[in-house]
């Protein structure tokens, strides 16, 4: 592979290892290690703001929407993601509960295609993993990010998105690396503007995606991007909740 060619496969693992400018971490914060976890709108103000060189940054801040603090999220040709570190075993992964809200769709945004792969909202979950299993691809990819960032990328990325016409259960892989899939939860027109709240089981959901069990949960993030259509689009976060499987309810 041409170093061109890798390095086009860095954007995302860049936000999610830690190649991106690191705007504000969170410090003396230990890393949980125990489920049930709640994360509000304020908690998530705290997170990793993780940004790229050379790209516009997707503005949050808090906000009231409705009654209720929220994160709000406005996107205009840009990306950015806020990331919490975890380190939950695999055997305590039950149900996770989110909320949100978007205002519009991205024109021309197609998650199958990486010159158009924007989402308004997304939920990014990281998982470790056996490496030796990589593709030579991802093995080649894996040691570029160690050699630039000095962390071991994720084993594999589960994220919910929202799409603007792939009908919702879709599994999509992305189209720089298979070790990122994608379950369509939302598309279409039909619920913007209205408080959604999904509630999924991740490891159910790992399983349908990567055919395998997953590993330890590294991280929990947040993302909205519109750096590939130089689109525009805002969002609302609501709370997120990640229940262990002996306590989902």
């Amino acid at each position: 592979m041409k170093r061109g060619a890798r390095l086009g496969l860095m954007p995302l693992w860049a936000l999610l290892t830690g190649c991106a400018n690191v705007a504000t971490t969170p410090s003396g914060h230990a890393v949980p290690e125990q489920l049930p976890l709640v994360f509000s709108a304020v908690d998530k103000m705290h997170w990793e703001s993780m940004q790229l060189p050379g790209k516009l940054r997707t503005a949050f801040r808090l906000s009231q929407k409705e009654g209720r603090q929220v994160l709000q999220t406005e996107s205009a040709a840009s990306i950015s993601m806020l990331r919490q570190k975890l380190r939950i075993p695999a055997e305590q992964l039950g149900l996770m509960h989110f909320e949100w809200q978007v205002s519009n769709l991205i024109e021309g945004a197609d998650m199958t295609q990486r010159d158009a792969e924007d989402s308004p909202v997304r939920v990014v979950l990281a998982f470790d993993g056996d490496r030796s299993r990589f593709s030579p691809r991802n093995a080649m990819l894996s040691e570029l990010t160690r050699t630039i960032t000095g962390e071991e990328m994720p084993y594999a990325v589960l994220m919910y998105v929202w799409s603007n016409d792939l009908p919702v259960g879709t599994v999509i892989i992305n189209p720089r690396t298979d070790r990122i899939r994608k379950i369509v939860v939302e598309s279409g027109r039909e619920r913007l503007g209205r408080w959604l709240r999904h509630d999924r089981d991740v490891r159910a959901d790992f399983i349908q995606a990567f055919e395998e069990p997953p590993g330890v949960l590294q991280s929990l993030a947040i993302m909205t991007d519109t750096d590939n259509t130089r689109g525009k689009t805002q969002a609302w976060y609501g709370e997120i909740k990640l229940y262990p499987a002996v306590q989902a309810r």
